[in-house]
């Protein structure tokens, strides 16, 4: 029996030009959360993450705080392109980039719900009103009504997912790192625990920065052990550190 952490990325660049940046924050959280991991002696036999840059840039600095390197390869049946981690010499912990771990892309959700540019988000409101139109959107998305420019299909999305699941099952039998995306998190939970797709849109809302899901998983199954945990800033110094976009 092993165990798989799923984590999603720290916080990043909200509001900004470029989201897919972790902010200075995220970058702290992300090493804190490997700080904690080494305390408790974890060793892990391998990593997934996603290709986009807040979930690769999370799993470096989880790698900093635990004190390894790593070797980066893509996944079965990707685009050759790993993106090992700049003059670190690959060791023994394998990192594998899984497209199928990405995130769904919530402007195109949201525009294909309101075709009209909206307002940096940047008050109470707005943050409001951006989260009000991502939820519509990923309704619409998940029960065929739209389908969202540069999007797969629903369907196609959880396939990406469970099939980093599968991988993991068949592939590896001790602790296993995911770093990923709080839409590809809630729908691991929500295939595991056998919820309708639409529990997906709660559980992903609330999905905290840096946050840490456990799985046991054998290979016959995956288990649900934790959610939404943040052990690593349990600590009153970290109080501020806790996030969620």
């Amino acid at each position: 029996m092993g165990t798989l952490y799923l984590v999603r990325h720290g916080q990043a660049s909200f509001g900004a030009d470029d989201y897919d940046v972790l902010s200075p924050l995220g970058h702290r959280q992300s090493v804190r959360l490997g700080e904690y991991f080494r305390s408790k002696g974890l060793r892990l036999d391998a990593a997934l993450t996603g290709t986009l840059n807040r979930q690769v840039q999370t799993f470096a600095g989880i790698c900093e705080g635990l004190g390894v390197a790593f070797a980066s390869s893509s996944a079965p049946d990707s685009p050759p392109g790993g993106m090992p981690a700049a003059g670190i010499a690959p060791v023994a912990l394998r990192h594998m980039l899984w497209p199928g771990l990405n995130e769904y892309d919530s402007a195109a959700l949201i525009g294909a719900v309101h075709p009209h540019p909206l307002a940096r988000p940047d008050t109470p409101e707005l943050y409001r009103h951006h989260f009000r139109l991502l939820k519509d959107g990923l309704a619409q998305w998940m029960a065929g009504v739209v389908s969202p420019r540069g999007m797969p299909d629903y369907n196609g999305f959880v396939a990406g997912i469970t099939g980093a699941l599968e991988h993991i099952r068949t592939h590896y039998r001790g602790d296993v790192l995911l770093v990923s995306s709080g839409g590809p998190i809630a729908t691991a939970v929500g295939h595991v625990l056998g919820t309708p797709p639409e529990a997906m849109i709660e559980l992903n809302l609330g999905i905290r920065n840096c946050s840490v899901t456990e799985f046991a998983f054998s290979p016959r199954r995956h288990r649900l052990q934790t959610f939404n945990t943040l052990p690593h800033l349990d600590p009153p110094e970290y109080a501020g550190w806790v996030t969620y976009a």
